[in-house]
């Protein structure tokens, strides 16, 4: 599966992404003490809804605007709607912000934020793009490489409290069991750290199965899921949904979880078997 960001912009994915992204960092934000969060696979950090790319997909009309056209949302995603607002001030929606330029909107001066991205054309126009958009953000830090080698790298961070965005592209076969020896290491550098991980779901038979390896981690002492259905999954050799799964996740951020994916639900639906669901997958606290 090729999932580069420029095609799918603002689709239905992206929405659910990058809402409970927000709601993760306005979270952290609610205390005095700094944060760092480390992007592990960046992109570009804005997109063109009337590039070639994401015209030939047009997926963002089945997401990004359907949500904007909806009169009322919940508190905790009411300003990632208003940043993708304001990028598109003359009533045409244009501009998409990919997870590093919405992260960086939501930066304290004490906060860090490193993106990763592998693609050298698209680290070179991240830096680009944030250079243009955030000029005077020095806590800032753009990584052309490997966003699985930056984790195990930099972890543990300075700052100990924070979050892991992992948000591969799946272009390799073996994804998830890169995302699974990440997250090993990771655990093993830096045990107190959110992750937090999207991945597509095509099969929910296979995303049971990789549920089942994580828990089965001994690292892992608080595994939640969120899995979204767009439609029901009776092709799945294609993409019907996709999840976010949460190592040590912020408690805070589970009680808003339920009113923004029975916000999105609805909206971002393509046939009656869409359907959400959240679950402790392991709760070793419980």
């Amino acid at each position: 599966m090729n999932y580069r960001h420029s095609y799918h912009a603002g689709n239905f994915a992206d929405v659910v992404k990058h809402a409970i992204q927000w709601a993760c960092l306005s979270y952290l934000q609610q205390k005095e003490k700094p944060f760092w969060l480390l992007d592990t696979h960046a992109g570009l950090g804005m997109y063109d809804l009337t590039g070639e790319q994401a015209q030939k997909t047009g997926e963002w009309q089945q997401g990004i605007a359907k949500v904007l056209a909806a009169t009322e949302c919940p508190t905790a995603i009411s300003g990632y709607l208003a940043a993708v607002r304001q990028l598109n001030t003359d009533q045409t929606l244009r501009w998409y912000p990919g997870s590093p330029y919405l992260a960086a909107l939501q930066l304290r001066a004490r906060d860090q934020l490193t993106l990763c991205e592998l693609h050298p054309q698209d680290a070179e126009a991240l830096r680009a793009n944030v250079k243009q958009d955030f000029p005077a953000r020095g806590q800032i830090h753009v990584h052309a490489g490997d966003g699985y080698a930056a984790l195990k790298a930099l972890t543990p961070p300075p700052i100990k409290r924070g979050l892991v965005l992992i948000d591969p592209p799946f272009e390799q076969t073996d994804e998830f069991e890169q995302i699974e020896r990440a997250l090993h290491d990771g655990l093993k550098r830096w045990a107190t750290g959110t992750y937090v991980v999207w991945y597509p779901i095509k099969d929910p038979l296979k995303i049971g199965e990789f549920h089942q390896r994580i828990t089965d981690m001994p690292q892992v002492d608080k595994a939640y899921a969120i899995d979204f259905l767009a439609k029901g999954p009776t092709d799945t050799t294609r993409m019907n949904g996709c999840g976010m799964l949460m190592i040590n996740p912020l408690y805070g951020v589970l009680h808003q979880v339920a009113p923004i994916m029975n916000f999105l639900t609805p909206l971002l639906a393509q046939d009656r078997g869409a359907e959400w669901q959240g679950r402790w997958l392991k709760n070793n606290e419980a």
